[in-house]
């Protein structure tokens, strides 16, 4: 099965799109990919450095809910990250050429608020774990006229 592009399950635009593609939606679960250029958002110093992890995982939660969402027809909406438990990463940077694989299964789904289980992989394994918690409103059009959201 062919996936869709990732700019079009997101509600990202431009540079703030830091995945390259999903590789795979399976029931509540989807896989998300990126690798690190000299380019990518972030990068300083030979990588990225590790903590922009936890926004890989939250735009790999936003795909899974953009991927759901054109299932049932509707549009991508906005998402708000509210947290994080227990982000442990055993790298300082992910060095430039490191392909990582985004991993996020739903744990809880309920009137909006959603916590996901997440991993980031790299070719020698895991190497980043969290639970990451978010909520996405019913009326996508949350911010009032004139604020900057």
């Amino acid at each position: 099965m062919t996936m869709p592009e990732i700019r079009s399950l997101l509600p990202h635009s431009g540079p703030m799109v830091l995945l390259d593609r999903v590789v795979s939606v399976e029931g509540e679960s989807l896989c998300a990919e990126v690798r690190i250029r000299s380019d990518s958002l972030f990068c300083a110093d030979g990588g990225v450095g590790a903590w922009v992890g936890l926004e890989y995982m939250a735009q790999a939660v936003a795909a899974y809910g953009g991927y759901a969402a054109r299932l049932r027809g509707e549009p991508v909406r906005i998402g708000f990250l509210l947290g994080s438990r227990r982000y442990e990463c055993s790298r300082a940077i992910f060095g430039i050429g490191t392909v990582l694989r985004v991993y996020v299964r739903v744990l809880h789904n309920q009137n909006g608020l959603a916590s996901f289980q997440c991993r980031i992989d790299d070719a020698e394994g895991q190497v980043a774990t969290a639970n990451v918690t978010v909520f996405q409103p019913a009326d996508g059009n949350v911010f009032p006229e004139g604020s900057s959201g």
